[in-house]
């Protein structure tokens, strides 16, 4: 199924990323790389190392290039012999016919006296060159022989040149394949904090755009550089055999022509780099436009929008102009040279023919060398366009590949099939940049089958907490065990395997909900998945669908509601039956009606398991067994939500500010994040000003929330259990 619509929270990972309330955390290290539109662009690579690179994409397929070289040089050596045979067969016409110009019956040496003593020496330097018999005609019978060796060589030269391409277009198409597996490869390797400090669309272009742009330049270019260059070889071997003086006249241009194409080549190179950067810059404007369509809208930025892309158009248009302009001049300007090397060989040539020095049949041929030498050249430097661009493309693609990737897997223990998920931080510290720490010293306990929830204000690093959970990070020190087990002993897969995680942003694939809720567990039969959506309120309103299971989600997922997609990702991970689940913020973006549900099915999911559950509405966790309230990395509170709000402490502030509303009564410093106090008494110290918080108030005289009604769902199965439910 192909990926969908992804939040900023879900798209960089399988399951999460860095949420806003944790960016800041990064501080400027997000933009020193140099990637993406709003950061300064790397200075690219020398040519050279990068195209030896990228022709190295093709060494394992030696024996195939062994083969593409002989079938080549084949093709090459009967093109090249061709316009000789073929001028030796001019040489049959025209001797032929000035044969039977000549009286019959005299000798050819006879006929050059008889022009040299009328004072026609020209002449007769021309007749002494040329082999005629007087009075005889043109040998139809050698003509016809010589004609069809000529087209038999061209016939066999085209057929192995298709051969060559068959076999060339192949491995190339290989080379990419791997290339892109590779990367795809290369991708699943990188760390998270890899894409967060780089920009998307500039990512995507690298991961598309480049390696298309490298696919064409090996299909393409490559293929007729061989050619061309044993082809220029061939053709000046010949040129030699046929008339050394001549051939003096036609390597002339190569000098001239080879400086022009070094110059503007150099140049190209850099204009070429300039234009991928700017296509990757382009590309990211485009993608953040259209992610972020609806809030370009809702606070009126299409013009600046529009402006900042026509920007970035400008730029594109100007680096892709100058980079065509500049490699663009190395065709004409070695076609004028090659053309004036044309014109000195025609003059020369017919002087020689004139004094009797060389047959016009090789005349001919030397022509015909001639015009096929500029033939390959000019494809040389035609081709200097792709290969530039390629080579550019090439560089970009390999500093994806030279990225520094996650450390590696250092797996030294396992866990059983079904684990307790008991999780427990062992004095853990972490932080995204080292000059900003985040966690010190953290330390608390989950125990089995029990609900933590996470609250506190934006920032606090809650879910920087369910990351390292999940080893999308690794720890500064400390450790994190898993049934008394360091992950980092495990494997990521082992370990993500034993874990479920519901985003707050619901994230779908394009395909069937059936297809969506099996996403949890490939292997689950169509009755387990219609199980898991019962025992989730899923199964309520997709019977309602035309198509039911089968419905299929559209390219945005708006067929279904915010509400709806959220069941339908509690389904999927209520499918894969996790030892431990994590819940972030699953309830934010749905309606009171629908969060009652949502609530029903977290219920039903978080039965006999471990559980972490973010949350920002404090009424959606009261019944957690344990609820950690985090301030600046630190856990300032800890205890279940009767407990807490008896406190009057840092969780009792947060809960009243959801219910009452800002007050002077209630700390509004907390609430934008001021550190907090530990203890009620501490609370009390720092606002003098405000009423006293009584430390023993019960929870009945605080809790002054409307209740909500939960409305009954009838012809409800009962909850399923899981592939589990036995053992449990």
């Amino acid at each position: 199924m192909a990926k969908k619509k992804m939040s900023k929270k879900s798209q960089d990972a399988n399951v999460a990323v860095v949420t806003d309330e944790d960016t800041e955390q990064f501080g400027d290290a997000s933009m020193d790389d140099g990637w993406g539109g709003q950061q300064s662009l790397r200075k690219a690579k020398n040519f050279w190392p990068s195209a030896k690179r990228l022709v190295g994409l093709l060494l394992p397929y030696k024996f195939s290039l062994v083969l593409v070289f002989v079938f080549v040089a084949i093709s090459v050596v009967l093109n090249v012999i061709a316009p000789k045979i073929l001028g030796n067969a001019m040489n049959v016409i025209f001797d032929g016919m000035t044969g039977k110009a000549m009286p019959p019956g005299m000798t050819k040496e006879q006929v050059v006296e008889a022009a040299r003593a009328s004072g026609n020496t020209d002449q007769a330097d021309m007749l002494a060159g040329m082999e005629f018999t007087p009075g005889q005609g043109i040998d139809f019978a050698l003509l016809g022989r010589l004609i069809l060796v000529v087209l038999t060589l061209y016939l066999v030269a085209s057929f192995m040149s298709w051969i060559n391409g068959y076999i060339l277009n192949a491995i190339t198409m290989k080379a990419v394949r791997n290339l892109r597996s590779k990367v795809e490869d290369k991708i699943n390797r990188l760390p998270l904090n890899y894409f967060d400090t780089r920009q998307r669309g500039d990512l995507l272009s690298r991961v598309t755009n480049d390696v298309d742009n490298i696919q064409q330049a090996l299909q393409q270019a490559l293929s007729q550089l061989v050619s061309s260059v044993l082809t220029v070889i061939g053709i000046v071997i010949m040129m030699f055999i046929v008339s050394w003086q001549l051939a003096l006249i036609a390597l002339v241009a190569l000098p001239i022509s080879a400086v022009a194409a070094g110059i503007i080549g150099k140049n190209a190179q850099g204009k070429f780099v300039e234009q991928w950067k700017a296509t990757g810059q382009l590309n990211g404007q485009i993608e953040e436009s259209f992610s972020g369509h609806d809030l370009v809208k809702v606070f009126g930025r299409e013009q600046d929008m529009m402006n900042r892309f026509e920007e970035r158009n400008e730029g594109l248009f100007k680096a892709a102009f100058g980079a065509q302009f500049v490699s663009g001049m190395i065709y004409p300007i070695m076609t004028f040279v090659t053309y004036l090397s044309y014109v000195g060989i025609a003059i020369a040539g017919g002087l020689r023919v004139a004094t009797g020095q060389m047959s016009l049949g090789d005349a001919t041929a030397f022509i015909q060398y001639s015009r096929e030498f500029t033939q390959p050249l000019g494809q040389i430097a035609g081709m200097a366009n792709m290969l530039q661009s390629g080579v550019a493309s090439a560089e970009r693609t390999f500093e994806l590949l030279d990225a520094e990737e996650q450390e590696p897997e250092t797996s030294t223990s396992h866990l059983p099939e079904r684990t307790d998920g008991h999780v427990e931080f062992e004095n853990v510290s972490f932080s995204y940049t080292p000059e900003r720490p985040l966690i010190e010293d953290l330390s608390f306990d989950a125990r089995p089958g029990h609900t933590v929830a996470i609250v506190g204000p934006t920032g606090a690093g809650k879910t920087t907490l369910v990351n390292l959970v999940m080893r999308f990070y690794e720890l500064n020190s400390g450790r994190i065990t898993l049934d008394n087990v360091d992950i980092r002993d495990l494997s990521r897969e082992e370990l993500r395997s034993k874990i479920g995680m519901v985003l707050q942003d619901a994230w779908l694939f394009g395909g069937t909900i059936m297809e969506n809720i099996r996403y949890g567990r490939l292997d689950a039969t169509d009755e387990e998945v219609i199980a898991a959506a019962q025992a989730t309120y899923v199964d309520r309103f997709v019977r309602q669908l035309p198509d039911g299971y089968n419905t299929k989600i559209d390219e945005e997922a708006t067929n279904v509601s915010a509400g709806e997609k959220q069941l339908l990702t509690i389904a999927r991970a209520f499918l894969a039956d996790p030892s431990l689940l994590i819940l972030d913020e699953a309830t934010s973006s749905v309606d009171t009606r629908t969060e009652v549900l949502v609530q029903h099915a977290m219920a039903a999911l978080r039965t006999d398991r471990t559980s972490f559950v973010i949350a920002h509405r404090l009424s959606t966790i009261r019944d957690a067994d344990v609820i950690l309230v985090m301030e600046n990395g630190r856990i300032v509170e800890q205890g279940n939500h009767e407990e807490l709000l008896a406190r009057g402490g840092a969780y009792y502030r947060l809960y009243m500010s959801q219910f009452r509303g800002p007050s002077a009564n209630i700390d509004a410093e907390v609430a934008v994040g001021a550190p907090a106090a530990n203890n009620a008494s501490a609370a009390v110290s720092q606002h003098d000003d405000a009423a006293p918080v009584p430390a023993e108030t019960p929870a009945t005289a605080v809790v002054e929330a409307p209740a909500v009604e939960i409305p009954v769902v009838e012809d409800q199965p009962q909850p399923y259990r899981g592939k589990h439910a036995a053992e449990d």
